[in-house]
């Protein structure tokens, strides 16, 4: 870093060079941070957060999903198995007497499914406005909240189970792309309120969507039939196609927009169900993962499988949405991609495949695992806007920080304490000194009255 600084003084180096040289470092320096926690119930005057033994949960059956609003990167909303759901605001928190953060929600719904606890699969803010919000849930619907009153002002109801949903961040239409039971890709029209058309072309449950981050029309779908298929919703017959993991040369005469596959109607992405997509922000990759534990990294301006190779400690054997997360790519001169494993989360780079980090999950206590599946899964990673953080929520019930903590930050630490040290011990002999001569001035009173 600092023969950065030198070459941006001779101006061999420019100033973005010089930004991102150090976000990458901030990037790579990621680490929990133990003393934010969030909480349902605030503590008493002299209560401190007992994170050995009992420490404050988000939601106590568990969090599925959360999601950081993409303007402000201030607040963040979370979806719990039991069909509650929070609102926090990450600028606001309560000090506790030994030095931990405490987040306390500026709303909340204990239920929101009406046909029991039920769920909630994944929530996500309204595209251009973070005072709506969105959830999809086991109770079959898709719901359009108020984030001020935590009331649904509509609901949808798509008659299956929706295990994700979609909107997109550019488009002028309000279309929500719901993947469900149903093997077909549901398009809700927020605007008519009512279930516009289905994408036909999956033989098993779809499982994951996501909309293209540069056109308004392209949206892909990852299914348990083991295929990922790409979409324009503009056409009559929407399929553009299929992406196949075999295929490491593309298709030529492609036009840029992700449409690589359009000719091609056979091949497979995995080898079992095809649980998540995400596009990187430009649009020219797409990463799919699979429940044959593999991670794909497919070239869109070809639609061809890049072959990253991201070895064998990927865990994925549910048929449940597990979304990776793209970082966006000016915090760093090589893409990253965060995967969301079991008791960590792993950090590879997209081109070469190679495990850059793992960020270890604490472990869970017996009271936050209690009649808790696997405690330490990692279920949701959200990227936090403006900031170099990551959230990510668990099924214990925790929502954990993740930030940068690097070698000078440790080091100003250690002087801080070695400072705090020395002020201490020099109270200490001032609180001696003033004892000694206190006592030297009681004795001699004591010996002149003996006189």
């Amino acid at each position: 870093m600092n023969s950065f600084l030198l070459n941006r003084q001779l101006g061999s180096v420019s100033p973005q060079a010089l930004a991102q040289a150090h976000n990458h470092h901030l990037l790579q320096a990621l680490q929990a941070a133990p003393g934010v926690h969030f909480s349902q119930v605030g503590l008493g005057e002299h209560e401190v957060i007992d994170a050995a033994y009992r420490p404050p949960v988000a939601h106590a059956a568990g969090v599925n999903s959360i999601a950081i609003d993409r303007f402000e990167g201030r607040y963040l909303l979370s979806g719990g198995a039991d069909s509650s759901v929070a609102i926090w605001d990450l600028e606001r928190a309560e000090s506790t007497t030994d030095g931990a953060v405490l987040h306390l929600p500026l709303g909340h719904a204990a239920k929101t499914s009406m046909t029991g606890r039920l769920g909630i699969t994944q929530v996500s803010f309204y595209p251009f406005d973070s005072l709506a919000f969105l959830t999809s849930g086991y109770d079959r619907t898709l719901k359009l909240f108020d984030s001020e009153t935590l009331t649904a002002s509509a609901t949808f109801d798509l008659e299956s189970t929706v295990h994700a949903h979609a909107t997109s961040v550019v488009a002028m239409h309000l279309l929500v792309a719901c993947a469900s039971q149903h093997p077909a890709v549901r398009l809700v029209d927020l605007r008519t309120g009512s279930s516009t058309h289905s994408l036909a072309g999956h033989s098993g449950s779809v499982l994951s969507v996501a909309w293209h981050p540069k056109d308004e029309n392209i949206l892909a779908s990852g299914a348990t039939d083991g295929t990922c298929r790409l979409w324009d919703v503009r056409r009559s017959a929407s399929s553009l196609g299929v992406l196949d993991m075999d295929d490491s040369i593309g298709i030529v005469g492609h036009d840029g927009k992700g449409l690589g596959s359009r000719r091609r109607e056979r091949g497979k992405a995995h080898n079992g169900a095809v649980n998540g997509t995400t596009w990187t922000e430009d649009g020219q990759f797409l990463v799919t993962t699979g429940t044959d534990k593999r991670m794909r990294v497919f070239d869109m301006s070809t639609g061809a499988n890049t072959l990253a190779n991201f070895g064998p400690a990927l865990e994925n054997s549910q048929n449940t949405t597990l979304t990776p997360l793209v970082p966006p790519s000016m915090y760093s001169h090589t893409r990253t991609i965060y995967y969301p494993n079991a008791g960590e989360i792993l950090c590879f780079g997209m081109q070469s495949g190679s495990l850059h980090k793992r960020l270890r999950v604490p472990q869970s206590t017996p009271y936050a695992s209690h009649n808790v599946r696997n405690p330490n899964r990692t279920t949701s990673l959200a990227w936090r806007a403006h900031h170099i953080e990551i959230c990510s929520s668990h099924a214990d019930g925790m929502i954990r920080c993740w930030r940068p903590r690097t070698a000078e930050d440790v080091e100003a630490e250690e002087e801080e304490g070695f400072a705090a040290d020395e002020t201490a011990q020099t109270e200490t002999v001032e609180r001696k000194r003033k004892r000694d001569e206190l006592n030297q001035i009681l004795q001699d009173l004591t010996k002149r009255r003996e006189m």
